[in-house]
Order: structure tokens, then C-alpha cells, then sequence
């Protein structure tokens, strides 16, 4: 009697087991294992091979895409540092572009760089994701550069977007330009840096040449107490990135949203931030009040300048998470 009562308990045990391996039980069962997605996947995108990352705790939860700025700025390796509580929401999607990062080592681009190229690609990626996923929208999210690739498709396919999140958007490049040399300029005046004085009465706007643009970005660096461009190999690093990107710099910094695209027909949501004082930002709050869409919010961070996710990403992740996911549904 002992030993049937012995084998019955040892086959309710392995059906008990086996129905929580299948799910098909009353028990509690932990569906994250099942549901969750952690992977890096090589895809066909304009006729190459590019990089793409996925992480989230459901299969099921809204896609989230970011564009990464630069160009050329990859945020594959850092990204967990700003979006570990919004794979809990989301299904996270990083994508290395073409000359960047994961991408660049399957292969370089060939073809000519172009601001079109990688707005093609960009929807490619979306449309992509969407088929992978079996979903109709997404939410998509850019830094700096990524907004020219974004704005692109919240202009031109509003219906496949949830919401854009624009972080540090491009919004008039050359106005902000301008109003950047003003603020360097009474900047190194004021310090009494000759050096900095010097090299800023060289650069010409709208940037015609690299060196118009090195010496801008160099001064605004240093400014911001960035202490690499204190290096003396800063120069020629920087050189090496503008003899890929330059083109397609020159050509991005022509747009003017406010002339180009003055409403969308998707929710919008700007996220900007002010701790380096210069004037530029005021740029993107000004856009926002201007540009007429379906829904749309504006979100200051006193703490960060240009590089939220790096300064304030706890933060970031909670706007993203109450303000745009939860009032957006």
C-alpha cells in the first residue's frame, strides 16, 4: 500500500511539473520565461546587413524604437543604463545604422551617404519591427540627429506611431547654430580665452567646411566641461567622423521644422534639457507651442544638457513610462 501511495505521489509530482512547464496549470507560474525577449538580430535593411537589439519582459508590450543621434553615436552598449524599467513596459528595440556601430562591422554602407538613405531606412526598420511583432503602431524615440529621421516618418506615416518622443530634437539647426557662436563667443570673452576667441572668429555658418564645424563643436565642448576635447587626439578623432558624416551633417542642418513641417497627425512629446544655459534650447520649446498635432507635451530637465539618457535616466524612464505610455493608451 506504502509503495502505490509512494507512486502515485511521484506521478502527481512529475504531471504537476510538466503542466507547469506547459503553462496548463492552476499554479502559479512565472510567464516572464516565457514571454520575455533578449536577443540581438542581424536584419536586411537597404540592401545590407544591420544590427538591431531587442529586450523586453513581454513579447506582447508596446514596441519602443530609438534612433540614436550622431550620426554615427551607436547606444546599443549603454542602453540598459536608461531603459532597464522601460523593458518592463516595452518591448526595447536599439538599431546600429548604416556606418554605425554593429552595422559598420557586417559592412559598410554602399551607397553615398544621404539624409534620404537613412530616412528610407528608418522605415524599413519600422515597418520591420511591426511585421515581426504582429502589431499595427509603435512608439518611437530619438536623440538629437535621430529627430531628422523621425520627424520624417511621424510626417509622412503618422498611423504606424503610438506617439513620437523626441529627446534633444533637431528642430533649426542653423538658428541654433547662430545663437550657439553668440553664447561661445561671450563665453570665451568674458573667461579672457584667446585661444577660443581666435579659433571661433574662424567659423563661418551655415559650416561649409570641417574645420567650420570642428572649432564650433570644439568650444562647446570644452564649455560644457566635456574633457575629451581637452585631448590631443581629440582633433584628429573628430576629423575621422567628419569624413564620414560631414556630407550628410551639411545637408541636415538646412531644415527648419517650423517652415517644413508646421503639424503631424500623431501624438508628440518633447523632452529637453537646459542645466548648460544656452539660449538654442529655447528652440525646441518654441516649436512645441507652434507645431499643431493630435496630442503633445513638453518635458524640461533642469539637470541634463543635450545628453538626457546619460544624465537623468531614471527620470527619463518615469516620463516616458506616466506621462506618455500610461496617458497615451
Amino acid at each position: 500500500m506504502k509503495k502505490i501511495f509512494l507512486i502515485a505521489v511521484l506521478i502527481l509530482i512529475f504531471v504537476i511539473n510538466r503542466a507547469e512547464v506547459c503553462g496548463c496549470t492552476g499554479l502559479p507560474v512565472d510567464l516572464r520565461v516565457i514571454t520575455a525577449i533578449d536577443t540581438t538580430e542581424i536584419i536586411s535593411i537597404g540592401g545590407i546587413k544591420q544590427l538591431i537589439s531587442i529586450k523586453g519582459e513581454n513579447k506582447e508590450n508596446p514596441i519602443l524604437l530609438f534612433l540614436h543621434g550622431g550620426p554615427g553615436s551607436s547606444l546599443m552598449e549603454p542602453a540598459d543604463k536608461f531603459t532597464d524599467r522601460l523593458q518592463k513596459e516595452f518591448v526595447v528595440v536599439q538599431w546600429d545604422q548604416r556606418e554605425t556601430g554593429g552595422t559598420l562591422k557586417l559592412n559598410p554602407s554602399p551607397k553615398k551617404l544621404t539624409v534620404k538613405l537613412m530616412q528610407d531606412d528608418t522605415y524599413e526598420v519600422v515597418k520591420l519591427l511591426l511585421k515581426k511583432f504582429n502589431h499595427k503602431k509603435l512608439y518611437l524615440a530619438s536623440h538629437s540627429w535621430g529627430s531628422v529621421l523621425a520627424f520624417n516618418i511621424a510626417d509622412k506615416y503618422p498611423e504606424l506611431l503610438s506617439a513620437y518622443i523626441a529627446i534633444s530634437p533637431i528642430i533649426d539647426q542653423l538658428k541654433s547654430a547662430k545663437l550657439t557662436e553668440k553664447t561661445l563667443k561671450e563665453w570665451a570673452l568674458k573667461n579672457k580665452n584667446e585661444q577660443a576667441l581666435k579659433e571661433l572668429a574662424l567659423v563661418k555658418i551655415p559650416f561649409q567646411q570641417e574645420e567650420d564645424l570642428f572649432y564650433s563643436q570644439k568650444w562647446l565642448f570644452i564649455r560644457n566641461g566635456v574633457e575629451f576635447a581637452k585631448k590631443d587626439d581629440f582633433k584628429s578623432k573628430y576629423y575621422a567622423w567628419m569624413s564620414v558624416w560631414f556630407p550628410v551633417w551639411k545637408e541636415s542642418i538646412g531644415g527648419n521644422l517650423f517652415k517644413d513641417l508646421p503639424s503631424v497627425k500623431c501624438p508628440v512629446y518633447f523632452i529637453e534639457g537646459n542645466a548648460d544655459g544656452l539660449a538654442a534650447h529655447a528652440i525646441v520649446e518654441d516649436y512645441y507651442k507652434f507645431l499643431k498635432a493630435p496630442k503633445k507635451d513638453f518635458f524640461w530637465f533642469s539637470n541634463s544638457g543635450h545628453t538626457i539618457f546619460n544624465t537623468e535616466p531614471e527620470k527619463l524612464q518615469e516620463v516616458i513610462i506616466t506621462e506618455i505610455l500610461r496617458k497615451n493608451k
